[in-house]
């Protein structure tokens, strides 16, 4: 587990970290605006990353202000100074709105404070505002130390010595209201807060038959009330920049009744702070509660969630972009020269970029100067794909054509869930079911995975038997391992009976597995000539074909919220050392993603081998640490990670090498890791990758439609994933090179690349290859690279 250096990181293969050095440069990290989870995230990485690689690292205190003030609002920062933070949320270092810094005097003041000290490169982490300062405060640099110098504040040789300023930006906004990035740093958290109150919400709406309108936060930005809306199937989402039409309050109305009617004996209408009509006047909760009340006379009540939602712990996801986006920050300061323009790193799919900041924050801009022109349209293109597509896919799941209004295609199209329950099943199914069913086809649900098919047990299933899925956790249709090729007769006579033309497949590695089966017995049953699709749904995250599966992300905060409560008690105990194993069979996704989010010191994976001596290296390292200030440690296994270095044998062996230093304790998280109720991502992504494949069945029966046409081809059995920032449909043929049977694992896993991350992390040396990076790229064309469209997560 110590230095992973491999020989390529001397020659040409890539471009490596050892090659940039911090030496003698320095570093200062503010927070700024509002404040968001995951800001000490980033600013531990900035720091732990800027000390890495040799620079300096100061905290900037209370933002602008700090800067401004000078003095002991910048402080030099060190290793220690940072632990303990990643699961706090809020900034540590204060976060102030600065008036003082919009001024020249006040940007001149900060100048001086930060020659004195030598630094030169500044890492900010906020919103647009923030940003926009510190572009303004770059370009005027050099004209501010000339005019200190003239007022005899600081020397020429300073002015020679400390000619540029490098910036680059971090976005830590809850809203997502930042254009060029997927996600900001706190959006995740921040639906955690709003998902876990609707989810309370619910069940006492239920008892009551109550309607509920609930306000969540976004001034100018919908995101979080869309998101929010989509993940709980609500009734009906406000938003500002995309305003109801004229007579919404008919609508809304019938619409309420209608749901009414359907025995659903609650309605959820979410509200954004911001939301306004179409004449730009704003739709306060008030305003709507009033109207239902009046209207239809329903039991109605308002929840305004305010700055709950900017509070709590940082999601696992909100942490792992946090730390990869500081450690981006860094190499970006490293490797700026005074004419690069400053950047603001951001996430695209999944992965880290880099943009120029003055025009993400003009496109942000735009979006607001469209919303007050009443240019809608723009307005919600501008926000980019992943807006425009969750806004696409609300519509057509909360809002039922007439059964007269919706074109019969005559086809049928079955759902099966396959493998270990995973969290977020669910929400795929209710998706899948509500576009097929506007997309005219009758769909049906397959019980207890091919067993279940074998013996026959489907079931027509409609619009309202999928009302409220999207919360639940586990498979409501039940879900078993067992693969198909047993079955294959009664399988083909069932697809028969039913006149079955398609198949959706959820599951894992079963399901892929199960497709492999399908296709090899379609010279043999023609019945298996239609179209297949499975969209990834295991806790493992091994699927072939995708970078992420549905499930994995709430298995991700399950782990991260236990660690955290084990470091609690190990910090209350000090010099205790935990041992703790997780889940995914031989894929270590589980264990080194839950390392990075809970800021473990090791994480043992069966993809990178490790041998005694690499053992004993980490409980030297853990000895040091003992040294410190930090007197705990964690350590994460991956269940299958090695068959000798059993959890048991690491736990004797760390109880025997740090006898009298430090004691151990050990703990396996099993089956929980499974369970509970599925997290915003899991739900939204469930949500959206299986409208997606219902929408590419759609297509594909189109085609054949009245040409009684089989499917034969390899495009017509397909896994459909996220890669690197593509959604692909790739077929099941062409993934069978990519797959490591034996083990059950892709053989080419992206995450992979940040393990180093979370070794430099722990103050491990490692070898971090950063050719990807480095490149700023334009803003504008988001286009899909290569063949699949683009993925907004």
């Amino acid at each position: 587990m110590g230095d992973v250096t491999s020989e390529s990181s001397s020659s040409s293969l890539g471009k490596y970290l050892e090659h940039l050095s911090g030496a003698g440069r320095a570093i200062g990290v503010l927070t700024s605006g509002g404040d968001a989870q995951g800001m000490n995230a980033a600013v531990r990485a900035v720091v732990r990353m800027g000390i890495y690689v040799g620079a300096k690292v100061y905290f900037i205190y209370e933002g602008y202000q700090g800067m401004v003030d000078g003095g002991s609002n910048i402080q030099e920062a060190d290793w220690e100074s940072v632990s303990s933070i990643l699961q706090v949320g809020g900034t540590i270092i204060g976060s102030a709105r600065c008036q003082v810094f919009r001024t020249r005097e006040g940007r001149l003041k900060a100048a001086c404070n930060l020659v004195r000290l030598g630094i030169t490169n500044l890492c900010v982490i906020g919103g647009d505002g923030s940003l926009t300062g510190a572009n303004l405060f770059r370009k005027e640099w050099s004209g501010l130390l000339e005019e200190l110098a003239e007022n005899g504040e600081i020397d020429n040789e300073a002015v020679q010595k400390y000619a540029h300023l490098n910036v680059v930006g971090m976005v830590g906004s809850i809203d997502n209201d930042f254009c060029g990035t997927d996600m900001t740093i706190g959006t995740d958290s921040a639906l955690h807060r709003i998902i876990e109150v609707v989810d309370a919400i619910m069940t006492t709406a239920q008892s009551h038959q109550r309607t509920f309108v609930l306000e969540v936060m976004g001034r100018h930005c919908g995101y979080l009330a869309l998101v929010s809306a989509l993940a709980c199937g609500a009734d009906w989402v406000f938003l500002p920049e995309s305003p109801p039409e004229e007579g919404w309050e008919e609508s809304m109305c019938v619409k309420l009744s209608e749901n009414r009617a359907r025995k659903k004996r609650l309605n959820i209408i979410i509200v954004a702070e911001g939301a306004i009509d179409r004449q730009n006047k704003p739709i306060s909760s008030e305003t709507i509660k009033d109207l239902v009340v009046k209207q239809l006379g329903y039991d109605t009540r308002v929840t305004i969630l305010g700055h709950v939602q900017r509070g709590g712990t940082p999601s696992a996801f909100d942490r792992i972009l946090a730390s990869r986006m500081g450690v981006e920050a860094v190499i970006a300061l490293l490797e700026a020269t005074p004419d690069t323009p400053a950047c603001v790193v951001s996430l695209s799919g999944n992965q880290a970029v880099r943009l120029p900041l003055v025009e993400c924050v003009q496109m942000t801009q735009d979006v607001q100067k469209a919303m007050d022109e009443r240019r809608f349209k723009d307005a919600v293109q501008l926000r980019g794909r992943s807006f425009e597509g969750n806004l696409k896919t609300y519509k057509r799941l909360a809002i039922k054509l007439p059964d007269d209004q919706i074109t019969k295609s005559n086809c049928n199209v079955a759902i099966i869930n396959v493998g270990a329950p995973a969290a977020g099943m669910n929400a795929a199914v209710r998706s899948a079911v509500r576009v097929g069913i506007s997309d005219g086809h009758k769909m049906f649900a397959i019980y207890d995975g091919f067993d279940g098919f074998a013996k026959g047990q489907i079931k027509k299933i409609g619009w309202s038997d999928v009302g409220g899925w999207t919360g639940q956790g586990g498979s409501i249709l039940g879900t078993k391992r067992i693969l198909p090729g047993k079955y294959l007769e009664q399988i083909a006579e069932q697809m028969k009976n039913h006149n079955i033309n398609a198949l959706l497949v959820i599951g894992g590695f079963e399901a892929y597995l199960g497709l492999l089966e399908l296709a090899a017995a379609r010279e043999h049953y023609e019945e298996f000539c239609v179209p297949m699709v499975m969209v990834p749904a295991t806790v493992s995250n091994n699927v072939p074909g995708s970078d992420f599966s549905i499930g994995a992300d709430t298995a991700l905060n399950t782990i991260t919220d236990t660690c955290d409560r084990i470091k609690q008690s190990a910090s209350g105990t000090k010099r205790r050392v935990f041992i703790i194993e997780t889940m995914g069979g031989f894929c270590g996704y589980l264990a080194n993603m839950g390392g990075l989010a809970a800021g473990a010191d090791a994480a043992y994976i069966y993809e990178e081998p490790f041998d005694i001596r690499d053992l004993q290296s980490n409980v030297e390292h853990l000895t040091e640490k003992m040294k410190t200030t930090i007197q705990r440690g964690l350590v994460l296994r991956n269940e299958s990670c090695n068959v000798n270095y059993t959890t048991d044998f690491i736990y004797q062996l760390y109880s025997e090498e740090g006898k009298g230093v430090f004691d151990c304790r050990k703990n396996v998280l099993g089956h929980m890791q499974q369970g509970g109720s599925p997290s915003p991502f899991d739900r939204n992504f469930g949500t959206k990758i299986s409208a997606r494949a219902m929408e590419w069945i759609t297509v594909k029966l189109k085609e054949s439609a009245g040409k009684g046409k089989k499917f034969t081809s390899d495009d017509s059995i397909c896994v459909l994933g996220i890669c690197k920032r593509n959604l692909v449909f790739q077929p099941v043929a062409e993934l069978r090179q990519k797959t490591d049977f034996e083990h059950r694992i892709p053989k080419e896993q992206w995450w992979l690349k940040l393990r180093p991350v979370m070794k430099i992390l722990a103050k491990y040396e490692a070898s971090y290859d950063v050719s990807d990076s480095g490149k700023l790229e334009p803003l504008r064309p988001r286009s899909g690279h290569g063949h699949g469209e683009p993925a907004a997560i």
